[in-house]
């Protein structure tokens, strides 16, 4: 089987490293023609991957005709804010009813779109899933226990996904639910970064686990507004993921949110983590969906208004815990 891999990040690189163990004819693709070079000859991704090597059925290209030519497998791993751009350069290389998969966690700012969205815009051609979980690159690399679901609308695709990639390190479940599974994968990284500033600010374990209990709370909200089953969230790409996301160090948002209830600026924040902090993208297109669909997301509201307003974290804090009364499963 022949695997194309677009995106040659943290994840992209474990993906890789992940399928090439598998025996698969890998093409990883780099945005930069340097990176594919110095990747091809040494083998490991040593600034964002460090320690995980690429078997030798795994090629590292800056071609994309030469990446999904002939494959039987598209794996895209790129960053929201590149994925418009990524798709439009794909889309004349992609053959009718190729099969692609979205890893990538996060939603298109301009247009509030889910990223597979975006990918079926530009390459209607193609039969698109999207599979997502707490999976952090950094234990996918080195071959750690991880789970992760898979979903897509096209009949027989998402099987295909979980045969393809399973095996005794990386189990994948099936849902039939892929707006609920890119959601849940995208919304997370908001309440991650408020996860990170409650830390920042000193607070403790209560405060935790209340923003990720409240934080599901609106990210189900919103998802069974735009069409997705509320037991979706309960799942691997829900609260699953949320987990991982808001208690692990691997998390560049919750070390971003860290900087942040320090009182570092965001800018500085985000150049100091040196990687992708998703969260920060994601919390505008959040606060705009909320208010799209009239939900109530009072920590996605709190979160834009500290990133994007300049508003003190402990300000913030202080009017979420002072709101009017109400019922917990309103």
């Amino acid at each position: 089987m022949k695997i194309g891999v677009i995106g040659a990040g943290s994840f992209g690189t474990a993906i890789s490293s992940l399928l090439g163990k598998k025996g698969y004819d890998i093409t990883l693709w780099c945005f930069l023609s340097e990176e594919a070079e110095r990747l091809q000859k040494e083998r490991e991704n040593k600034e964002l991957l460090k320690g995980v090597r690429l078997s030798d059925n795994i090629k590292c290209t800056n071609d994309l005709s030469e990446a999904v030519k002939d494959a039987d497998l598209v794996v895209t791993v790129v960053p929201s804010f590149a994925t418009r751009e990524t798709a439009k350069k794909l889309a004349p290389l992609i053959k009718e009813n190729q099969i692609m998969v979205n890893l990538s966690k996060g939603l298109e700012n301009d247009t509030l779109l889910r990223l597979s969205q975006v990918y079926k815009e530009e390459i209607p051609q193609a039969r698109i899933a999207v599979m997502s979980g707490p999976s952090h690159a950094e234990e996918v690399g080195l071959g750690l226990p991880t789970t992760n679901v898979a979903a897509s609308e096209y009949e027989g695709v998402a099987e295909f996904i979980q045969d393809v990639f399973m095996d005794k390190t990386f189990r994948v479940y099936l849902c039939d639910d892929p707006i609920g599974v890119e959601l849940g994968g995208a919304l997370k990284n908001v309440i991650a970064l408020c996860a990170g500033i409650s830390d920042g600010l000193g607070f403790g374990d209560n405060t935790k686990a209340a923003l990720m209990t409240r934080g599901i709370a609106e990210i189900k909200r919103v998802g069974i507004a735009m069409g997705a089953k509320a037991e979706t969230f309960a799942g691997l790409s829900g609260i699953g993921d949320l987990i991982v996301t808001c208690t692990s160090m691997h998390s560049r948002n919750r070390r971003c949110g860290i900087l942040l209830g320090k009182g570092m600026k965001l800018d500085e924040a985000m150049k100091e983590v040196h990687m992708v902090v998703e969260g920060v993208y994601t919390a505008r297109a959040a606060y705009e969906l909320a208010e799209k669909y009239n939900v109530s997301m009072p920590i996605v509201n709190e979160a834009y208004q500290i990133l994007f307003k300049n508003k003190n974290a402990k300000d913030a804090v202080i009017d979420l815990m002072t709101r009017d009364k109400t019922s917990e499963h309103l």
